[in-house]
């Protein structure tokens, strides 16, 4: 009798309605720009970064993306966001090869090409590390 009743305490718990729904996926990207660096670097992003960001935007594979300055609190604090937001996280599968192609499609680079301009860009700046956050929207 008692394991009936907690079945039925808890199945009325699973049937409570959330009071959100589970919105758009972002990926934060905390950057630290080399000394010396950041009109270099800000050159790269409104020249090569943007255009491909757009690119990306028009086939549907992000929704919008966003960069931040900030003030670092110490030497090892990031000077910059970089903010990609996805529809969901189904938006995830099989975006690497989607983001490839339009990437080699706006700047003609190919994979190795590609892992070049990485490394030069490293020169520029250091990526600290990313983080996943989700949109919860309030009902």
């Amino acid at each position: 009798m008692s394991v009936l009743l907690l079945l039925c305490a808890s199945s009325s718990l699973f049937a409570q309605e959330r009071v959100y729904t589970e919105g758009t996926v972002s990926v934060v990207t905390s950057v630290k720009i080399m000394d010396g660096q950041g009109e270099a670097y800000m050159g790269y992003l409104a020249k090569e970064y943007k255009p491909v960001m757009e690119a990306q935007k028009k086939a549907g594979n992000v929704i919008d993306y966003s960069v931040y300055r900030t003030m670092a609190r110490s030497p090892s604090d990031p000077d910059m966001y970089l903010m990609v937001t996805y529809a969901n996280m189904a938006a995830f599968d099989g975006l690497a090869d989607r983001n490839e192609k339009v990437a080699m499609e706006v700047t003609g680079k190919d994979r190795a090409a590609a892992t070049t301009a990485g490394i030069e860009r490293g020169k520029m700046r250091e990526i600290l590390g990313s983080e996943m956050i989700r949109k919860l929207d309030l009902k």
